[in-house]
């Protein structure tokens, strides 16, 4: 599929590089953490929507979002 000339799974892309930017502008750690966590969980499904499937951003960004999930729990 594609929206203004650029694929879906870029778009998805694209999200979860601007969300994952915008969580380093908070001064709070926990809003950072909650929006860090949703830019991760969309690098997860960038991941998994690209040919043949990204397992190091699987990977890493799956890690980074239970790190944040247990920072978060914790509190």
């Amino acid at each position: 599929m594609e929206y203004f000339g650029i694929l879906l799974v870029e778009w998805v892309g694209y999200a979860a590089m601007a969300t994952l930017l915008l969580s380093f502008t908070f001064k709070s750690v926990t809003k950072l953490r909650i929006v860090n966590s949703l830019g991760c969980l969309l690098f997860v499904l960038y991941g998994f929507m690209l040919e043949p499937i990204a397992k190091p951003i699987i990977i890493t960004n799956g890690a980074i979002f239970f790190v944040n999930l247990y920072y978060l729990l914790k509190k």
